[in-house]
């Protein structure tokens, strides 16, 4: 059994939805099913519904399993306390919230019926996500190694692009083109279009005349953030909001337009507002980050050049006017590992190519030390045979299965070619 079914099942009620009951026997009725989020946090977002004549609303979660509650680590997480209802296939424990108190649970497979089931095995039979999935194992390792660095050049080659688009828009300043990258990437999904605006908004020149105090750079990112648009008591706050002011009509800045960013779905530590202070402190303590990262060849002198962490105040908290107990939030190694992927390799690629120079070995040997990405493409070409040991293994299958295998190229695929060959 699959969660992604039971999402579907849940989400289009191919279930028996009269006389349910939760595992304690309690009358249960399906007032509104929620929003399918798809997102981090609890799967539906404002679900409605009854038990015993008590209405509830709030977020629903599912999982195969009851004890998957506790595999990931809900218990200890605030953003599953608004979780109403479990939806499981199988109950195998009771859960509780962060407050200790139980939540409700579904099974799933009471009221499923036996169609529906045969459907759903059915269409797993038939489809097929890749052609060549039954023999991608069979291909020889150096073609497909050989093969790999040709996808890992042609992504880059793709990244490069968006690189030259950013170089056009910045008077050619390859520090500003740096600093829209990190903005972007220390947003990730959910924010990085808005600080990739915010940073489009703020000239480098000026970040380069303010960086010798890192309030002035958080009172610019927050100020564009729209995080200093409210009235607060907090000193802090009152300061940065002073600054950022000041900063505008020192440097003719236009604040009329405020980028929105999204708390909802994050965990504290990728609040805008602890990645906004991190990118500040990195500008701050990295006066020559381009030129640093240009020099840089292997992946262990990234680490170390990106080994900041929050100015003073975001050390005891996540959001303003709410202290929390005292941590430095320095960039984890796997956000490292983001930013090596899709800031500094892609960039160094670009720079080499913009000035006509080999492309060095090194983007080889700083990926290969950079673990592999997980995410659903990765882990299905994994149980086809197709290990990833590192992020050029990653890289390079997510560009395969991207451009070649979702748009049936086999016959411009080295792996489709050497198939056919055989």
């Amino acid at each position: 059994m699959k969660e992604a079914f039971l999402h579907y099942i849940w989400k289009y009620k191919k279930f028996e939805l009269s006389n349910l009951l939760t595992v304690k026997n309690e009358r249960l009725i399906i007032l509104n099913s929620g929003q399918y989020t798809q997102l981090q946090g609890p799967d539906f977002f404002n679900a409605q519904i009854e038990i015993d004549d008590q209405k509830w609303a709030g977020n629903v979660e599912i999982h195969v399993k009851s004890s998957d509650w506790y595999v990931h680590h809900h218990e200890n997480d605030a953003n599953y306390d608004s979780v109403i209802l479990h939806v499981v296939w199988e109950h195998d424990a009771d859960v509780f919230r962060l407050n200790n108190s139980s939540v409700p649970v579904l099974t799933l497979k009471d009221y499923v019926s036996t169609a529906t089931l045969n459907s759903y095995n059915q269409l797993l039979s038939k489809k097929s996500w890749i052609f060549c999935e039954n023999q991608i194992a069979t291909v020889p390792n150096f073609v497909l190694k050989n093969w790999q660095e040709r996808l890992f050049f042609e992504r880059l080659e793709r990244k490069a692009s968006n690189i030259e688009l950013l170089l056009a828009n910045t008077e050619k300043d390859w520090e500003s083109v740096l600093f829209c990258m990190l903005a972007k990437n220390f947003g990730l999904n959910t924010n990085g279009a808005s600080f990739l605006a915010i940073a489009k908004k703020i000239s480098f020149q000026i970040i380069r005349k303010e960086c010798h105090e890192v309030e002035n750079i958080e009172a610019l990112l927050f100020g564009f953030a729209g995080l200093l648009n409210v009235e607060k008591e907090d000193n802090y706050f009152k300061d940065l909001k002073f600054r950022f002011f000041y900063l505008i009509n020192k440097h003719q800045l236009d604040a009329t337009i405020f980028e929105n960013v999204t708390f909802f779905k994050h965990r504290p530590d990728n609040f805008p507002s602890i990645r906004l202070s991190q990118l500040a402190n990195l500008l701050h303590t990295q006066k020559n980050l381009f030129s640093s990262i240009m020099g840089i060849k292997n992946a262990t002198d990234i680490y170390k050049l990106f080994d900041v962490g929050v100015s003073l105040y975001w050390q005891t908290h996540f959001q303003f006017d709410h202290e929390s107990p005292r941590k430095n939030k320095i960039l984890s190694k796997s956000f490292i590992d983001l930013l090596i992927i899709n800031t500094v390799v892609p960039l160094k690629f670009a720079f080499a190519k913009s000035i006509s120079v080999e492309i060095s070995e090194d983007l080889f040997d700083i990926l290969n030390m950079v673990k592999p990405e997980s995410n659903g493409i990765i882990d299905k070409f994994r149980s086809f045979g197709i290990d990833a040991e590192n992020a050029f293994d990653t890289q390079s299958l997510l560009q395969l299965k991207n451009e070649y295998c979702n748009n049936a190229r086999c016959l411009d695929c080295a792996v489709g070619v050497e198939l056919l060959k055989n």
